[in-house]
């Protein structure tokens, strides 16, 4: 967790998935990359059911299906409202249950520390891309300072492989763009400049454009900023 490491070409290898299994080979590079404890991409809709990948142990992912703890994680419970990243530390872990519960996450190797990035897509789509570790708070913060917008990023690329393995799980409205349109409404809803967004996916600013005004139409936005605000507001991405 010292040097900041390059997390580009995860990315594009990120970009190349096509199965479930590579998202958990790459989570698993990028937890290596990050010399990090856990990555996990989690998916609960309304009913229950869960999807996703994660590099916990997998007496602890059967014991959290089996008590069904979604219905009681503080971290879900927390993050269900909220639309930026959020440090566990903020999170309300003072009742009873949430402290059994945590008891029981730190027995199975779940870390102290964790950093959860809610993603939220039309028609009440919600999952949270995590990154977990066991240190003290001090190194924790200076690790989410250094990767809060490479880790945005990689929620975004993850959630959107997901959805394309899972069809059936994917709302008719996240169609709408194109995960090119996607990835520059990101970058750009992020701060970055456009010859800085160019460069990161590797294309020419003139191509660029023909992104940015593709989704501006089909968003029905008067301008960038307001196709930004619109695709974020439609849960298309998050930042």
């Amino acid at each position: 967790m010292g040097t900041k490491v390059d997390l580009n070409p995860v990315l594009e290898e990120l970009d190349g998935t096509s199965s479930l299994e590579d998202l958990e080979r790459i989570a698993i590079a990028i937890r290596n990359k990050l010399e990090i404890d856990h990555i996990i991409y989690h998916w609960v809709d309304g009913a229950g059911d869960q999807y996703g990948c994660t590099t916990y142990s997998g007496a602890w992912e059967e014991r959290y299906r089996e008590r069904n703890y979604h219905r009681i994680d503080p971290v879900i419970i927390g993050c269900f409202q909220r639309f930026h990243p959020v440090d566990w530390k903020t999170l309300d872990w003072s009742g009873k249950v949430s402290k059994a519960f945590l008891q029981d996450a730190l027995l199975h190797g779940v870390g102290n520390q964790g950093y959860s990035i809610p993603i939220r897509g039309p028609n009440g789509q919600f999952a949270l891309f995590t990154v977990n570790h066991s240190c003290d708070d001090e190194t924790w913060q200076e690790f989410t300072k250094t990767y809060g917008r490479d880790l945005i990023l990689i929620a975004h690329f993850f959630n959107r492989k997901a959805l394309e393995f899972e069809s059936g799980r994917q709302p008719e409205q996240s169609r709408m763009l194109s995960p090119r349109e996607l990835d520059a409404m990101t970058l750009l809803a992020l701060g970055y400049s456009r010859a800085q967004v160019a460069h990161s996916l590797s294309i020419s600013e003139h191509t660029l454009r023909v992104y940015i005004e593709s989704a501006r139409f089909k968003l029905g936005a008067l301008n960038t900023t307001h196709a930004i605000a619109t695709a974020m507001s439609r849960g298309l991405i998050v930042v």
